[in-house]
């Protein structure tokens, strides 16, 4: 076994490198954390290299880099660093199916990882991620989708002119308006649907929020003037997956 002792080694430093998502998007590739995400890379055939700890044991037929409790420390961001990490590439996008989720400006990595895990519980076939969306590479966000990043499809798109294509398409493009909407359970859910979720304090962008077909709502208790958007994403994710 070559073990690395140095954090001046150059493969730490490139490890180091992808905390930052500007050289993820130059290399194409990404940092994950702790064994339940590093086997699913495995399983999905996206794991480049495996990096672990001395003592630990991982038949794997991917390179493997053997390091110092030290370096776990360096490369890691979680204040205890787990045993094994691996560094994957970027999953290509496919050709997106027919029930979307637009995201529009979401900025906490926390509740974009829940929303892709959730989205996976109730059979979304694509996420798409707007241009001001937080990095779907970030480790908080990866961290939060519990290895189901690797079980949906996620593009990006600008999504104020991939509404016109999709509605140029007969999809139907749905958001959220108490005003002028409809209950969610009342929703007559077509084949072919985008729902826009957006930004934590503001919603969804004006703009685009103006090109929607329908819009609904969630009843709720008029003390709550509103719900974290992973929760409310949830909620509505849950409705739409009851009518198929």
């Amino acid at each position: 076994m070559n073990l690395i002792t140095s954090l001046d080694n150059i493969n730490v430093k490139r490890w180091c490198k992808l905390k930052s998502k500007k050289y993820r998007d130059k290399e194409g590739a990404f940092l994950i954390e702790g064994e339940h995400l590093v086997l699913e890379a495995i399983k999905q055939n996206v794991a480049i290299e495996v990096i672990l700890d001395s003592e630990t044991i991982f038949p794997v037929d991917i390179p493997k880099y053997y390091v110092t409790k030290d370096i776990l420390k360096k490369i890691t961001s979680l204040e205890n660093p787990p045993a094994m990490l691996a560094v994957a590439k970027k999953i290509p996008e496919k050709p997106y199916g027919q029930k979307l989720l637009l995201i529009d400006s979401l900025q906490d990595p926390g509740n974009l990882g829940t929303i892709i895990r959730t989205s996976v519980a109730f059979n979304i076939d694509t996420i798409v991620l707007g241009e001001n969306t937080v990095d779907l590479y970030n480790e908080k966000v990866l961290r939060a989708t519990q290895g189901l990043i690797f079980h949906i499809n996620i593009i990006k798109r600008d999504l104020y002119t991939f509404i016109d294509e999709l509605k140029k398409n007969n999809y139907k493009v749905i958001g959220t308006n108490v005003t002028h909407g409809q209950k969610i359970e009342e929703l007559d859910l077509p084949n072919k649907y985008a729902f826009i979720m957006g930004n934590e304090g503001n919603g969804v962008n004006k703009d685009i929020l103006n090109k929607c077909s329908q819009y609904v709502y969630i009843p709720m208790n008029e003390a709550c003037e509103s719900l974290n958007v992973a929760i409310a994403t949830g909620i509505i994710l849950y409705e739409l997956a009851k009518k198929r």
